[in-house]
């Protein structure tokens, strides 16, 4: 298996993070290779708002569901946002801006990743409370929230996510998603 390919295996959506602050010039690493993302007509539609001090990080807490309870132990957040007057306007109806903020966050976790730390992207939150909090205008679109922080202790999990720290990764066989030279999948 090669280098990357392995490092994007073993990458996952932990959620035990430790309380060690990540040094300033990690988090500009992370957030240049978000930045480096190929995009739709070069457009670069992607927005990241970056919360690593205690007012900035207790906005982002403020909206997140019940059941992410463990991002309160991030040492940083990432907010992804786009707005469709920066996407890229084909005559269809793909919405390229969604894709590129997605190709953005991958980099972004996976820079993460390299730098020791977990990544973790959640739909979990009300991205009104997030807009407001941060006076986001309202033609943009909040996507995601990714939790940074280093690896830690995973005492302060419910069974479930302590469960899920430890358990095999589970894909899909690739038969299921995957398809050669003509379409066969349901």
């Amino acid at each position: 298996m090669t280098e990357l390919l392995h490092e994007i295996n073993i990458r996952r959506a932990f959620r035990a993070f430790s309380d060690k602050k990540i040094p300033e010039d990690a988090i500009k690493r992370i957030m240049t290779a978000a930045t480096y993302a190929p995009s739709c007509f070069n457009n670069q539609s992607w927005r990241f708002l970056v919360a690593t001090d205690d007012e900035a990080l207790n906005k982002v807490f403020g909206a997140l569901s019940e059941g992410n309870y463990w991002f309160k132990h991030a040492k940083a957040a990432v907010v992804v946002a786009t707005k469709p007057a920066l996407d890229c306007m084909l005559n269809d109806i793909r919405e390229y801006a969604l894709f590129d903020c997605g190709l953005a966050a991958q980099n972004l976790m996976l820079q993460g990743f390299k730098e020791g730390l977990y990544a973790h992207a959640i739909a979990g939150y009300e991205p009104l409370k997030i807009k407001e909090a941060f006076n986001i205008p309202d033609d943009y679109i909040v996507i995601t929230l990714i939790a940074l922080g280093y690896p830690g202790d995973d005492s302060y999990l419910n069974e479930k996510h302590k469960g899920l720290e430890h358990s095999p990764r589970d894909r899909k066989p690739e038969s299921e998603v995957i398809c050669y030279n003509k379409w066969n999948l349901g």
